[in-house]
């Protein structure tokens, strides 16, 4: 691809941080990864951060830290990545899905407290609520805790697309009991794999840091667990990538922010198509990726192909949860049940975006875009705009 869809932003800091690990003899749960959790938790605000491998492994976690077990309820969306459904499945519960808004694609409000109502009403255990800040775009959380507090439930924040991102001027992931932040490598900070939970519930965040080394609690001995735990630890290569990041985190937003503003110029006024556009309650955007939604779905597939041809990926986001292969066949989940998640998976388009993106290379994918556009424009339903030999 003369485009790619993502790159991380790495310098000579971070492979220092990294090589400087690698002279030592502690690779994992030592000094780097404490310095880690110490500064991701004053960036948010919070008492606590738990570095742990991935943002998964954080929403599991918060799943057993709410109490969640077999049999209970967790209400979420379905357009999302399949994990934010997945840590449910985890503890044997079921993941009860609720339509989404059209301003932020985060979970409706509206539908959310009629949802949980009659959950509660007909028996149903429902334990918590997990909201999705999908694209790094905030979900409207003021009705989300309102209904949350009155049935008593938990708030965990799947915030992994959302780091820095803003509500109502409060940072998201520290809104709930407890928000999970992913650093996979095409994340707006990368620890190469890796997440981390934030939480001002002190027994919570020591609940997480036995249960993410294998149920060993700071007062056992060694080879000592009181409970059954996970080998979920983030190492310290990791936690020293992750720290030399977040002291970037500022220039690292920004210069995604920058691409983001590129985007807009070029592909403002471009028929059938809409850009992203923070909501009303959104105080900061945290560019993780630009998503534009296609007027015509049913072209969506042929832009895809069309751009590969010319060298620049793109990527569908998402296909919702509720339509995959296995959640269809554990729940019988059908399409339509959750028409506009249903009609975003099918309208939007990630386009290539990272904060080190030249601006010569957003030009050419909005050339290439609005070629392949006029392209399909002209294309019938069900034909493809390549060649026949493509």
């Amino acid at each position: 691809m003369s485009v790619p869809m993502c790159e991380p932003d790495i310098t000579d800091v971070e492979r220092e941080a990294v090589a400087d690990v690698l002279r030592t003899p502690v690779l994992a749960l030592g000094p780097r990864l404490e310095a880690f959790e110490r500064a991701l938790a004053r960036f948010a605000g919070l008492r606590h951060a738990v570095g742990v491998n991935s943002g998964t492994s954080g929403l599991h976690l918060c799943m057993i830290a709410a109490g969640v077990e077999e049999g209970d309820v967790v209400v979420t969306t379905p357009f999302s990545f399949v994990a934010s459904a997945n840590c449910v499945l985890y503890q044997r519960a079921r993941p009860d899905f609720v339509d989404i808004e059209p301003a932020s694609l985060g979970i409706d409000p509206e539908a959310l407290a009629d949802r949980v109502e009659t959950l509660v009403r007909g028996g149903a255990r429902v334990k918590a609520i997990l909201p999705v800040h999908v694209f790094g775009q905030p979900c409207d959380m003021d009705p989300i805790l309102e209904v949350a507090q009155r049935f008593g439930l938990a708030v965990l924040e799947d915030a992994c697309e959302a780091i820095g991102a803003a509500y109502r001027g409060k940072p998201v992931g520290t809104l709930g009991h407890a928000g999970v932040f992913a650093f996979y490598p095409n994340k707006q900070m990368t620890t190469g794999e890796g997440g981390a939970i934030v939480t001002n519930e002190t027994a919570w965040a020591t609940l997480f840091q036995s249960l993410r080394n294998q149920g060993r609690d700071v007062f056992d001995g060694w080879l000592e667990h009181s409970r059954l735990g996970f080998n979920y630890r983030l190492d310290e290569m990791s936690a020293a990538l992750g720290l030399a990041q977040l002291g970037r985190i500022d220039e690292l937003l920004a210069g995604r922010e920058r691409v983001a503003r590129w985007y807009d110029e070029r592909l403002s006024g471009l028929d059938g198509v809409e850009l992203p556009s923070p909501a009303p309650w959104t105080t900061r955007m945290s560019w993780f990726v630009y998503v534009i939604r296609l007027e015509d779905g049913a072209r969506r597939d042929r832009v895809i192909r069309d751009l590969a041809a010319r060298g620049i990926a793109s990527r569908p986001y998402f296909p919702p949860i509720h339509l995959q292969p296995v959640y269809r066949e554990r729940f019988g989940h059908r399409r339509g049940d959750f028409p506009r998640a249903e009609e975003a998976g099918e309208r939007c388009l990630a386009l290539p975006f990272f904060g080190r993106m030249r601006e010569s290379q957003v030009d050419e994918v909005c050339e290439a875009l609005r070629e392949v556009l006029a392209g399909a424009a002209g294309t019938r339903f069900g034909e493809s705009s390549l060649p026949a030999s493509a």
